[in-house]
């Protein structure tokens, strides 16, 4: 076996291709339904075992009460109401059928004239059954027929839409997507409503049955991109998915790259933006976050406030953007490699001033500069995972103590701490590339201190190098950034009515999203004015 062929094989797992997913691999090895209601409900008993929140509910119905079912069902999963009004009181207030009279000779019969839910399914395998009864439906058996229906009774706890916490705005839309699967899909439809929405869903997860949605418009999302996706999460075996997140990492492109090439966003306004333009997104049980694919690099620089304000001072904060991803990155290195290599190029007044303020500090640059940066991440962590009320006591309070201790002690310069704080607030403009810039300050701070500027040079050639060949399901990641059309929402936001087709690099074969409009100049209702006088 060669070395490839090694690598691939421990990469992979196993060598042996996997069970098709969508098939549901739990059906290898069920049982199949019989007409003896009392062994069905024993293969259930066998693949359930005792837990306490499986109901069997028996009863009996007809003339003489001859028809014998059982309801399976999972408490806190189902809604009582719904199982009484729709099921058992149809069924049991019937008395004019008769097993005799032949009134009831299939499942169907029952789904179709009887029952008064609107979504049951007649299901002749017993995995189809048994996967209905986990995801929260209830199980209809019925004595001497090898079927079962499902009826939707979902109905359990769940988060109501609010506001989105990741991505706050001051004018515009104030909804978030919660963790419950068709609330989401609800409020893609009620901002989408175009017939050519297609909503494809499948079940990843052999443990966890995960429901997967994929989000598109026909027409607008190049096919191309959209067969990628689905093979990809069909290739997609593993035993759970609890997280949007976990998807993330099987189906993004470069898989050690620190730029991610899949994004993501909790705002419903945001997602049906992303697909006006081209974009296909990823709906996830169990998830408040919708990924979105291909991803620009660009996209981390623009935020759903830009479109909901003036273009002029959108703009103007987006250039600040891009400054302030600049000044996260670069500000430390240069300092150190400044204060290090290139002391003929501060200005002798500074100079003298760095040089006092690190007097009698034992440390090196560098040193000085990990200290600041790992005790400023150390506060940021803790502030993220304490409480929300005292994690933003400590992550305020920890940072000016050990600032103004670590200078005081003389363990680091006053110039340095200033450095480091301006690093980290500009950071956090840019909340969704916050761990590149980590991983590249970091980086850079290495390269300029045993090489000064030129290390800080050959680590930015190598970062452009690295997002110039990087790519998101075969768009280029910087594609944005080449003279085209794309260039009206890159580092600067026109104005709606100016931006007539969708972005060059993504968009499918419906490229126009606006025709036959111009701004009002004024001249209209003056000419009305005139006609009046």
């Amino acid at each position: 076996m060669s070395l490839s062929s090694m690598l691939r094989k421990a990469l992979t797992g196993s060598s042996r291709k996997p069970p098709n997913q969508e098939n549901h691999p739990r059906e290898h090895g069920f049982p199949a339904l019989e007409e003896s209601l009392e062994k069905n409900i024993s293969s259930f008993k066998e693949y359930l075992g005792t837990s306490e929140d499986v109901k069997y509910h028996a009863f009996s119905f007809g003339r003489n009460l001859e028809f014998n079912g059982t309801l399976l069902f999972l408490d806190g999963m189902v809604s009582s109401d719904t199982i009484t009004q729709s099921i058992l009181k149809p069924l049991i207030s019937n008395k004019e059928i008769s097993r005799k009279k032949d009134d009831i000779q299939s499942m169907q019969d029952i789904q179709k004239s009887m029952l008064c839910s609107g979504d049951v399914v007649c299901q002749k395998e017993f995995a189809k059954l048994l996967d209905g009864l986990l995801s929260g439906d209830t199980i209809f058996l019925l004595d001497g027929f090898p079927q079962g229906l499902v009826i939707s009774t979902r109905n359990w706890d769940k988060r109501s839409v609010t506001e989105p916490q990741t991505e706050s705005v001051v004018r515009g839309p104030r909804e978030g997507f919660t963790e419950n699967f068709r609330t989401n899909t609800s409020l893609m439809r009620r901002r989408l409503k175009s017939h050519r929405l297609r909503m494809e869903h499948m079940v990843i997860g052999e443990k966890t049955s995960t429901s997967v949605c994929i989000v598109y418009i026909e027409g607008v999302a190049k096919p191309e991109i959209v067969k990628t996706l689905r093979q990809r999460l069909a290739q997609v075996h593993v035993d759970s998915i609890l997280d949007a997140s976990y998807l993330e990492e099987y189906i993004e492109d470069s898989h050690f790259s620190v730029f991610s090439t899949v994004n993501y966003t909790e705002k419903p306004d945001v997602a049906a933006a992303k697909i006006l333009e081209g974009r296909v997104g990823i709906i996830t049980d169990g998830s408040p976050f919708m990924l979105t694919v291909p991803a620009l690099f660009i996209e981390s620089f623009q935020t759903a406030e830009d479109y909901y304000i003036r273009p002029f001072y959108a703009s103007i904060t987006r250039l600040m953007r891009f400054l302030a991803y600049a000044i996260s990155i670069f500000a430390v290195p240069i300092y150190i490699a400044l204060t290090t290599f290139h002391q003929e190029l501060i200005p002798t007044t500074l100079l003298i001033t760095i040089a006092s303020a690190r007097e009698g500090t034992p440390f090196p640059a560098l040193m000085e500069a990990l200290i600041m940066v790992l005790s400023f991440e150390i506060l940021r962590e803790a502030g993220l995972r304490l409480p929300r009320p005292v994690g933003q006591s400590v992550s305020i309070v920890g940072a000016l103590v050990m600032g103004d201790a670590a200078v005081s002690a003389g363990l680091v310069g006053a110039p340095m701490v200033i450095t480091v704080a301006i690093t980290a607030v500009a950071g956090f403009i840019i909340p969704s590339q916050i761990d590149s810039i980590t991983i590249l300050r970091i980086i850079m701070m290495l390269l300029a201190s045993m090489l000064g500027g030129f290390g800080i040079a050959v680590g930015l050639l190598g970062v452009l190098v690295h997002l110039a060949v990087l790519k998101s399901f075969g768009v280029p990641y910087c594609g944005a950034v080449i003279p085209s059309r794309d260039q009206q929402d890159t580092f600067i936001r026109l104005p709606l009515w100016m931006m007539i087709k969708r972005p060059e690099t993504i968009a499918g074969r419906d490229e126009v999203r606006k025709t036959g409009w111009m701004p009002a100049t004024g001249k209209e209702s003056d000419g009305q004015s005139e006609n009046n006088q």
